[in-house]
């Protein structure tokens, strides 16, 4: 062997021993900017740290996470993906179908991930039968968030249908106080447009029109009455809505500025780190109607990128993620719920504990369902000519005829 030869292979020997043992490495795109997620989001850093891990972070405001989409398709078109990203619903599908995704199957394996994960939740973290992306948590997104204070103050008990919800909107509106806490912002407006849908329709009705997109359900007096209690509800937001994010909305609540709120169990996240406690400062109650369960997981998928420190790091985390003390301490700081099984509630508030058994019910039932409104029942196209409908309707004096017809020709237009 010759010198040259002799100092390359030695060369080669220790650039490989240096990937081996490199610093495993993520940097983090996600959406969680506001206080309840920022303090959650740390809980996985410093877990990642504990790991000899280093993590860059890349949050990009904005709840609907649209903002941080575009930012995610500008890297991955530049050929910079991130090394995980959140992701959830059919938007993990794209992704795949795009090829950037990274194959996490033998973590997940060596896990046991099919144990103890929900089937229906597992289904999405899965492309073409390989296990492509975390899940964190299971959100639930049909609750109402009340102020106690001021419920008690108006004799007023958490509405179970949605005359109760406007009677006690307008003997509040008599009293001088906001019913409604809203952020007119698209993604929100679609968010209570769903569980009114559930609401007034039913889980099967639910799932023909914003899972099946079935037009009988889409131009049905059905949901001509959903948007006739949208443009009810339009009368109980304050007149500076316009813009609102929705935690803005929540500290309304909080500070007895409005009465209610209708927001995925996010918004306990608020009220917990503003160290408000449940029952005593807020109550919580399924949206009314009761019908049904609207879940939102939040997940990182894993994007394809070169050097063995960064591959590490996405196997560390993806293993966080899912390792029963990150799923405990994240969804206490988060307010939702395990997306695990095995975990106990014992640490857990009513709130969180009411969403997990209304969760394995509904399950049984049939009535367990994605939610439209973020991004687990439909792909991007078909999601968005429905909110479109939705907050043009909110936003003006269209009527809800013209809405279901709109609402028609918009999806038929999308497929």
């Amino acid at each position: 062997m010759t010198k040259m030869t002799a100092f390359a292979a030695l060369s080669a020997f220790a650039l490989t021993a240096g990937s081996a043992f490199a610093e495993p490495k993520a940097e983090v795109l996600h959406w969680w900017t506001s206080g309840g997620e920022a303090k959650a989001v740390a809980v996985l850093q410093q877990e990642f740290a504990q790991r000899g891990g280093t993590w860059t972070d890349m949050p990009v405001a904005g709840g609907g996470g649209d903002a941080a989409m575009s930012a995610l398709r500008a890297r991955v078109l530049s050929g910079n993906a991130p090394t995980a990203v959140q992701l959830k619903g059919p938007a993990i599908q794209e992704w795949y179908e795009e090829g950037v995704l990274a194959d996490i199957s033998d973590v997940a394996e060596e896990q046991h991930w099919a144990d103890v994960l929900p089937a229906r939740i597992a289904d999405h973290m899965k492309c073409d039968g390989h296990w492509c992306a975390a899940p964190v948590n299971v959100h639930r997104v049909n609750w109402v968030w009340a102020n106690k204070a001021i419920l008690d103050a108006n004799g007023i008990e958490m509405p179970k249908t949605w005359e109760e919800f406007n009677s006690a909107a307008e003997k509040l509106k008599a009293a001088g106080i906001t019913p409604l806490a809203h952020g007119g912002q698209a993604w929100q407006d679609a968010t209570v447009f769903e569980t009114v849908v559930l609401g007034l329709g039913g889980p099967e009705f639910y799932h023909k029109a914003l899972v099946e997109l079935d037009q009988d359900a889409l131009k049905s007096d059905t949901m001509k009455a959903v948007f006739d209690e949208m443009r009810t509800l339009r009368g109980y937001v304050d007149d500076n809505f316009s813009g609102r994010d929705w935690n803005l909305a929540t500290a309304m609540v909080m500070n007895g500025e409005a009465a209610f709120q209708i927001m995925g169990d996010w918004a306990k996240g608020e009220f917990l780190a503003a160290g408000k406690t449940p029952g005593a400062d807020f109550v919580c109650a399924p949206t009314p109607g009761d019908a049904g369960f609207l879940y939102n997981v939040d997940s990182f998928a894993m994007f394809k990128v070169d050097g063995a420190d960064k591959q590490e790091g996405q196997k560390i985390l993806a293993e966080l993620i899912v390792g029963p003390s990150f799923q405990e301490t994240f969804n206490l700081n988060k307010g939702s719920i395990p997306v695990r099984t095995d975990v106990s509630l014992d640490k857990f508030d009513d709130c969180a504990k009411m969403s997990a058994a209304d969760m394995k019910a509904d399950g049984e039932n049939g009535s367990l369902l994605p939610s439209y409104a973020h991004g687990m029942a439909l792909r991007g196209a078909q999601a968005g000519a429905i909110t479109d409908v939705v907050t043009a309707h909110f936003n003006s004096d269209m009527s809800s005829e013209e809405a279901v017809q709109q609402l028609a020709t918009a999806v038929a237009n999308s497929m």
